[in-house]
């Protein structure tokens, strides 16, 4: 599978809960207003980064496939992947 490297600063509605996946975005928005609904998370990971971690998720909306990243010290998601489309 091709990968496009991003890194774009998007806009993501997601759930916090108590429990072992706590966070679970639904959908995200681009900087080119699409908004991509998303129908399964995949692989979710913390990855350390100095003090800081973020939390990776690998998630797809059925045509495509994407890579979330969670700056859990700033509160910011970014777009950093897009995979390949199935249309």
């Amino acid at each position: 599978m091709e990968y496009e490297r991003l890194d774009e600063r998007v806009v993501v509605l997601a759930i916090f809960e108590i429990g072992a996946h706590s966070c679970r975005p639904l959908k995200f928005k681009r900087k080119s207003g699409r908004e991509v609904t998303i129908t399964e998370v995949g692989l979710v990971h913390p990855k350390n980064d100095g003090l800081k971690t973020r939390h990776i998720f690998d998630v797809t909306d059925g045509t495509a496939d994407y890579r979330l990243e969670f700056d859990s010290e700033t509160l910011v998601w970014r777009l950093t992947a897009e995979g390949d489309r199935y249309e």
